[in-house]
């Protein structure tokens, strides 16, 4: 901003200087002294941009020495006088139509012959002052906006961070209360029954002398306990484990969910059937071609949505994903369609890929009820 009024300034002061020369074929020394003077002043007020209030002071400082000059050495001076003016306005942060009008004030002082040069620049001075004005708001809202960006940033990033701690502590919580639950669970089901196959076995060896019938009869006790509580761990672990069903979807759900994070899309998953039919083999190949439809979505399909669908037909498992990118009129097979029709085919089933809305690949696996 500085910048363009000191340019705007000095192209009127050399104006200023040229009209005198040309005219008087000359300068006198107490012009030669103006001219210094006003250089000096408005020099002076972009070195005080730190103390707003000096800079004000300064400005209205070299409009008193135009006006003054004006009057007491060369009229011409009076050009110098709209720049101070609407300098004035600017750094006083006053309206616009107080710059204008603030700008024909002089007119009612100066001889009738110098007022066109006088409108020129003026009005040459006012659009100047009128850009830097709009020009200083636009960097004002694009600084308050730059500021507001970042404070959101940082409280996302805080956001983000204490998230992260949470599920760690989560996690750790989680772990901790399910080896508790384990630990307690062994302790009450299977170490009594451990226990007191331990106490039948111990009174059976000592009454194998003296009463071997007995002793048969706490060994044969100490062989169900034993068993039993075999059969109670065996329980369980198979409670324990995630069913391989659960796996798929939720890995597949995990996935989607991913897409969704990491990327400018938006990722869906929906089912229908009985997902207990889905062998983890099946599970493999639906994953696998998943991927590789994800992969040539995202490279060439510039999608901003993906669907996954799983469905359990009557004799079949349905993997779809669908996008609603630019698609392709003609499919050609490269090593990624390829690679999904071989897996499909190891297990019996079929890949079908259409281009015509979007990118869409199903996969179709064949299963047995009951299997």
């Amino acid at each position: 901003m500085e910048l363009w009024i000191m340019s705007n300034k000095a192209v009127l002061l050399v104006y200023v200087i040229f009209v005198s020369y040309s005219v008087m074929r000359g300068a006198s020394p107490w012009e030669m002294l103006a001219y210094l003077s006003y250089l000096c002043v408005n020099t002076a007020i972009p070195l005080l941009r730190r103390q707003r209030r000096l800079q004000l002071l300064g400005s209205v400082a070299s409009g008193v020495l135009a006006a003054l000059f004006a009057l007491r050495l060369n009229p011409v001076f009076i050009l110098l006088l709209p720049v101070n003016l609407y300098e004035i306005v600017l750094l006083s942060g006053g309206r616009n139509r107080f710059a204008l009008l603030l700008g024909l004030l002089p007119l009612f002082f100066i001889p009738v012959n110098d007022i066109p040069i006088y409108l020129l620049a003026a009005s040459l001075s006012l659009l100047l002052y009128y850009g830097m004005r709009v020009h200083t708001e636009k960097l004002k809202k694009i600084g308050e906006e730059k500021e507001t960006l970042r404070l959101d940033l940082q409280r996302l990033k805080q956001s983000l961070s204490m998230n992260e701690a949470y599920i760690r502590q989560s996690a750790y919580a989680i772990k901790l209360e399910e080896r508790n639950r384990l630990s307690q669970q062994i302790h009450d089901e299977v170490g009594h029954a451990m226990a007191g196959a331990l106490i039948q076995m111990e009174a059976s060896r000592r009454l194998l002398d003296s009463n071997p019938d007995k002793a048969s009869e706490l060994l044969g006790n100490a062989i169900a306990i034993s068993k039993e509580g075999l059969e109670q761990i065996r329980l369980t672990l198979k409670d324990m484990k995630p069913r391989s069903e659960e796996l798929g979807i939720h890995r597949l759900r995990l996935f989607a969910d991913e897409l969704s994070a990491n990327h400018a899309l938006n990722a869906t998953l929906t089912h229908a059937g009985d997902l207990d039919v889905i062998t983890p083999l099946q599970w493999k190949i639906i994953h696998a071609n998943a991927t590789e439809a994800v992969t040539n979505s995202l490279k060439y399909g510039e999608a901003t949505a993906i669907e996954f669908e799983i469905r359990v037909l009557n004799r079949m498992i349905q993997s779809i994903v669908a996008d609603n990118g630019r698609g392709a009129n003609k499919i050609v097979k490269g090593l990624g369609i390829v690679g999904m029709e071989e897996r499909a085919a190891s297990a019996g089933g079929t890949v079908i890929v259409d281009g015509a809305k979007g990118f869409r690949v199903t996969t179709l696996l064949p299963f047995q009820k009951g299997g």
